[in-house]
């Protein structure tokens, strides 16, 4: 999912200056996967360990960009101990059978400053189509125009219960609101 974020940033950039697809990889010590998920009147809060992702960009044709990221459940940290625990275990994500989430790109659109990443995300083994919405910006310190340091915004909402994860339903929402912010440089 990062990567998608990364991805249509980087597409939505105006100046001209890559014609052709172009590699890049993820700055994980920079970047951010954060979840939120109602609980009562509260909202408990968590985040999930950046990986390498594969990330190819056209700026010319975002059609032919693609995004492909895993992200590893075992590190999946909450806003409480508890939370935590109940995260990893077998009724939410199971963490012990399925230890990694992974998303792949099936279409990225590019619209104005904006943008949306459409592809497969897969929780549990249960694959499901997902979009999210993208915004990209220029690192501070890069000249306008200047695409080899990115900083990409996306986000999804996701119903857990669509991906199997129906743990304490009776505490917790189904709606998974996702924040990635990603940080992404060209390959060189």
């Amino acid at each position: 999912m990062r990567l998608a974020l990364l991805l249509t940033a980087a597409l939505l950039t105006t100046a001209p200056v890559l014609a052709a697809p172009v590699d890049y990889i993820l700055q994980p010590e920079a970047s951010s996967v954060a979840f939120e998920i109602d609980f009562g009147t509260n909202k408990i809060t968590g985040s999930f360990p950046l990986a390498p992702a594969d990330l190819t960009m056209d700026f010319d044709n975002a059609s032919n960009s693609t995004i492909d990221v895993t992200l590893d459940v075992t590190g999946s940290q909450a806003s409480f101990p508890f939370a935590a625990q109940a995260l990893q275990g077998p009724t939410v994500l199971d963490a012990q059978a399925h230890p990694k989430m992974h998303f792949a790109s099936t279409r990225v659109v590019a619209k104005g400053d904006g943008g949306s990443v459409s592809g497969n995300l897969t929780i549990q083994g249960v694959t499901r189509p997902v979009t999210l919405q993208t915004r990209i910006f220029r690192q501070a310190g890069y000249a306008e125009g200047d695409r080899r340091h990115l900083s990409v915004r996306l986000t999804v909402q996701v119903l857990r219960s669509a991906f199997g994860a129906n743990g304490w339903a009776d505490l917790v929402g189904d709606e998974v609101r996702i924040l990635i912010d990603a940080r992404i440089a060209k390959k060189l």
